[in-house]
């Protein structure tokens, strides 16, 4: 039996925080996803991700130019998305219940994460 964190949309989930994390830490605080947004990632993974990757340099140089815990977070993070994106072809197909479950556990599994090391740079 395989387990949920061996599955791509629990990989998903895991790189979708991360790019929203560095969004946030770009702009002050990283926040949660509306759950419209989460939803377009799972229901378009790949589209969704290489839309977050342009935006990508932007948020890490300006979460790097506010210095301190911003700066560092965000080289982490950044770190972080170059190894969430799995080394093979992104599907696009209409998830199932058990995927967006998945993708759901991936994304409150890497934020859990990120709180623990940055407590307050993470919020709800």
């Amino acid at each position: 039996m395989a387990r949920v964190e061996d599955g791509k949309p629990y990989g998903w989930g895991r790189l979708h925080a991360a790019f929203r994390v560095l969004e946030g830490l770009a702009g002050g605080t990283a926040r949660l996803a509306e759950p419209a947004r989460r939803r377009e990632t799972i229901d378009k993974p790949r589209v969704t991700v290489v839309r977050l990757l342009r935006d990508t340099s932007e948020h890490v140089l300006l979460a790097r130019e506010k210095g301190g815990d911003h700066a560092k977070a965000a080289a982490q993070v950044y770190a972080d998305i170059a190894e969430l994106i799995a080394p093979e072809r992104m599907y696009a197909k209409n998830p199932t219940k058990e995927e967006i479950a998945e993708f759901e556990q991936g994304y409150e599994s890497q934020l859990a994460r990120y709180r623990d090391r940055w407590g307050a740079l993470v919020t709800d």
